[in-house]
């Protein structure tokens, strides 16, 4: 329940931030840069790659232990990982889902 409240929270704090044309290409961030995002667009991002990652067949649900559970995976392993591309290192714990 407390990441869904998180997830909540970043979603409204993006949705409330004055609009800016800001993009950003996951294929070309690094390990260091996805844990130096902060909490808000580390809960973005784990929320993107959770949806992205999932088989296009299956039904609109989201299990938020799931998500925190790859989601922690991802970050642990980019912290001791910091120069490995960001989708590098999602790309076999999101898969395996």
């Amino acid at each position: 329940m407390r990441a869904f409240r998180n997830l909540v929270l970043a979603i409204a704090l993006v949705a409330a931030a004055p609009a800016q044309a800001q993009k950003v290409d996951l294929s070309k961030t690094s390990c260091k840069d996805f844990i130096e995002s902060g909490q808000n667009a580390i809960l973005m991002i784990w929320s993107w790659l959770y949806g992205y990652y999932a088989d296009q067949d299956a039904d609109p649900v989201i299990d938020f232990d799931d998500l925190t559970k790859m989601g922690t995976r991802l970050a642990d392993y980019c912290k001791a990982n910091p120069s490995t591309g960001l989708i590098d290192a999602a790309e076999p714990i999101y898969e395996k889902k």
